[in-house]
C-alpha cells in the first residue's frame, strides 16, 4: 500500500451512470490486475474503493458507477483535481495459473479489473475469451475495448437488448473450451458462475469496506481455510476456498 496524490486527467461517461476517470501520478504500487485504489473525498469520512481498470507508468484508469453520495461527488470533480489515494491495495489475480485459453467473466462494474487482466494475458499470447454481463444496452461499456485487444468478447443483457438474453452463465454454451476462469461481479453472479464453470478459477468479490487495508476487520468473510479480509487477503479468492 502506498498513499499518493493523483491528479484527474479526464472523466468520460461510458454508460448509464458509469464514468471512466484517468488519473496521473505515482502508480508504482500497482502490481497486479484485480487490485484496487481507495480515494479520499472532501467531507466524507470513508474513502471510496474502486478497482483498477488499466495501468501504465504514471497513469491509472478507473471505471465506477454513481450509486451514492461519494460516487456522485466523484463524477462532478473537474479535470486537474488532486486526490489523496491509497494505491496497490488487494492481492489481485495470479495470471500465471491461466493456462492457454483463459475465460474472463464480468458483471456490471465487475468488468473493469478484467480489462487489465485481458490486456496482460493477450500480451502473453494467450487465447482469451470474455463474457460481459449487463442489465440493458444502456449499461454496456468496454465491450469494444476488449475486442480491440483481440479478445473474443460475448455480451449478455438481462432484457436481451444486446447480445445474449439472460445472464453471463447463459453465454457459457457459446464459449467453447477454456482452461481457467477469472471473474468479478456481484455475489449472486459469482455464485452462479461457481456452479456453472468446469475449471478452477479466481473470484474477485465486491464488498463494503471501512479502511481498505485490513485494520478495521469490517470486510471479513469465512473461507474453507479460515476467516479472510476481502481488502487484504482478497478481493480475489480461489474457487476451491470459497464458502457460500
Amino acid at each position: 500500500m502506498k498513499e499518493v496524490t493523483l491528479q484527474i486527467v479526464s472523466q468520460t461517461r461510458v454508460a448509464r451512470d458509469v464514468y471512466r476517470m484517468i488519473l496521473a501520478g505515482d502508480t508504482t504500487a500497482v502490481t497486479a490486475a484485480g487490485q484496487f485504489i481507495n480515494i479520499k473525498l472532501d467531507g466524507l469520512y470513508l474513502r471510496r474503493p474502486i478497482s483498477v481498470c488499466d495501468w501504465e507508468p504514471e497513469e491509472l484508469t478507473i471505471i465506477y458507477k454513481v450509486v451514492g453520495k461519494g460516487t456522485a461527488q466523484m463524477a462532478a470533480l473537474p479535470d486537474g483535481t488532486e486526490l489523496s489515494v491509497l494505491t496497490g491495495l488487494g492481492n489481485g489475480y495470479d495470471l500465471g495459473k491461466s493456462g492457454s485459453r483463459p475465460l474472463l467473466i464480468g458483471g456490471g462494474v465487475g468488468v473493469p479489473p478484467l480489462y487489465l487482466a485481458a490486456k496482460l494475458l493477450q500480451n502473453e499470447g494467450k487465447t482469451v475469451t470474455a463474457v460481459l454481463g449487463f442489465n440493458t444496452a444502456e449499461d454496456v461499456f468496454y465491450a469494444d475495448e476488449f475486442r480491440a485487444l483481440g479478445v473474443r468478447t460475448l455480451v449478455t443483457t438481462a432484457d436481451g437488448s444486446v447480445g445474449t438474453r439472460g445472464f453471463v452463465t447463459d453465454a457459457l454454451a457459446d464459449v467453447g473450451d477454456y482452461s481457467y476462469v477469472f471473474t468479478c461481479g456481484p455475489e449472486p453472479m459469482l455464485k452462479a458462475v461457481y456452479g456453472a464453470v468446469n475449471t478452477d478459477g479466481q473470484f474477485s468479490f465486491e464488498e463494503r469496506m471501512g479502511c481498505g487495508f485490513g485494520a478495521c476487520m469490517g470486510c471479513t468473510c469465512k473461507t474453507k481455510y479460515g476467516n479472510k479480509r476481502i481488502c487484504t487477503d482478497g478481493p480475489v479468492l480461489y474457487k476451491e476456498e470459497i464458502v457460500w
